[in-house]
């Protein structure tokens, strides 16, 4: 999600292209965003990792479970091309400061977050509405908290 709205970064500008390819290509397609994933948490954080700190951006974020990614694209790939984008989204918006802050308290990770308003997130600065979906999103069932206590706390 955002992908469009982060062209500095080097991995999105990646993105966009890759899409662009798709896009001008004769073949019907259907092109699914998803907000960031549950199972990102580590990486994210590990990114915004400054001297033993991660430093975010107290910007809004909608994050996903992967299995519910799975199913969405699996939606999306049995059904007729739409020759465009569908956005999906878990149910919930956080503040990435603060559920990163949470998020890692309950992997035991002592890592102080930072809110820094100005922080990068991979390369990119954001806005507030940078890695939220539009109105037009589905919107998925698991919630985090309910992700969380399936998946096993690392230490």
């Amino acid at each position: 999600m955002g992908t469009d709205r982060l062209p500095e970064s080097g991995y999105f500008r990646a993105k966009i292209a890759q899409e662009q390819l798709i896009e001008k290509a004769s073949i019907p397609y259907s092109i699914v965003h998803a907000t960031q994933f549950f199972e990102f948490v580590d990486s994210i954080a590990d990114a915004a990792t400054d001297g033993g700190a991660v430093r975010v951006a107290p910007v809004l974020f909608q994050p996903i479970a992967g299995d519910d990614v799975a199913q969405a694209v699996a939606r999306v790939a049995i059904g007729s091309p739409s020759n465009g984008h569908v956005a999906i989204a878990g149910p919930e918006r956080f503040r990435m400061d603060e559920f990163l802050r949470e998020a890692l308290a309950a992997r035991h990770d002592r890592r102080a977050v930072v809110t820094d308003p100005r922080a990068r997130y991979f390369g990119a600065e954001l806005s507030e509405g940078t890695l939220v979906p539009g109105r037009d999103a589905i919107l998925t069932e698991t919630r985090y908290r309910d992700w969380r206590g399936r998946t096993v706390v690392g230490g």
